[in-house]
């Protein structure tokens, strides 16, 4: 059995431990308020967005007269991984690392090409030139101070590279923000972009008596929906973003919790076992005491 001073050195980097624990808990809290008002702002944009094209595009017969459309076959593929920059925040990290390496397996056994990765976060980065990426972009600093701009020069330069073909397919992997105590592992397509012309969402029909909305545009809706293109993709990769940053909080909410848990737990056993031993102390004292009287 360990003795009092051990036990009792534990007991307070134990108690030191979940200190810092709880704090960083509070810390995470904070800025998980911040980013989940960020996202919750932006879904709403990006969704009418999507429906103003769609509806468009359902004029036009599903066609869209875009460069950024052209479907083409798979050579070479660019995926955009999206972590943190630090770690404490449970599996998070470990399971976008985790699809990023089945996707690539996955293309090299199709034959494709995983050409180039942009790395939104220190860990992402490491992951992918640990696996042979040595050239992948670091986009890292973004997460420190998430901006619309910055994100839409990265994805106006994976547009580029989609329009001279040196990339057949841009993907995005992150993590989807959906409540605090859920977050999904997503993959989605930002290039070549599809949108769905029958999307014109069936609940705003009924709202308006079944009536289809139609806008009145000018000069045309071909040259409108190519001005929302750039627009809409440049609004995706900066969404995944700002999902990932909320996710990235949740999960460091989440982790911090259970070990501020386990640190309390284990600080109710250790003082029990320092009782227990202080006590057997205090009664072989109390024997010697004892037999050395009746001598």
């Amino acid at each position: 059995m360990a003795s009092l001073k051990e036990v009792k050195t534990r007991i307070a980097s134990v108690n030191s431990t979940r200190k810092i624990t709880s704090a960083m808990k509070m810390v995470a809290s904070s800025k998980l308020h911040k980013a989940q008002q960020s996202i919750e702002s932006m879904r709403p944009y990006e969704r009418l967005l999507n429906k103003i094209m769609g509806t468009f595009v359902q004029s036009m017969e599903g066609e869209l007269p875009s460069p950024y459309a052209a479907v083409r076959p798979l050579q070479r593929v660019a995926l955009v991984v999206y972590t943190s920059n630090s770690s404490l925040c449970g599996g998070f990290n470990a399971n976008i690392i985790k699809a990023f390496n089945k996707k690539v397996e996955a293309y090299r056994k199709e034959g494709v090409e995983v050409s180039q990765v942009v790395a939104f976060g220190k860990k992402a980065l490491e992951a992918v030139r640990k696996a042979g990426w040595t050239d992948a972009q670091d986009c890292g600093a973004l997460l420190d101070h998430p901006a619309y701009a910055p994100a839409a020069k990265v994805a106006a330069e994976l547009m580029q590279k989609f329009v001279d073909g040196e990339v057949d397919r841009v993907e995005l992997i992150y993590h989807h923000f959906r409540s605090s105590a859920s977050q999904v592992i997503t993959q989605e397509t930002l290039l070549p972009i599809s949108i769905d012309a029958t999307a014109t969402d069936e609940a705003e029909e009924e709202k308006h008596g079944g009536r289809k909305l139609d806008f009145i545009v000018e000069p045309s809706k071909e040259q409108i929906v190519l001005q929302l293109i750039p627009k809409a993709l440049y609004l995706k990769l900066y969404t995944a973003l700002l999902d990932s940053l909320a996710s990235e909080h949740a999960a460091r909410v989440i982790a911090m919790q259970i070990a501020t848990d386990n640190a309390d737990e284990l600080l109710r056993e250790l003082t029990l076992t320092y009782n227990k031993t202080r006590q057997q102390a205090i009664t072989t004292e109390l024997l010697d005491i004892v037999g050395g009287s009746m001598q």
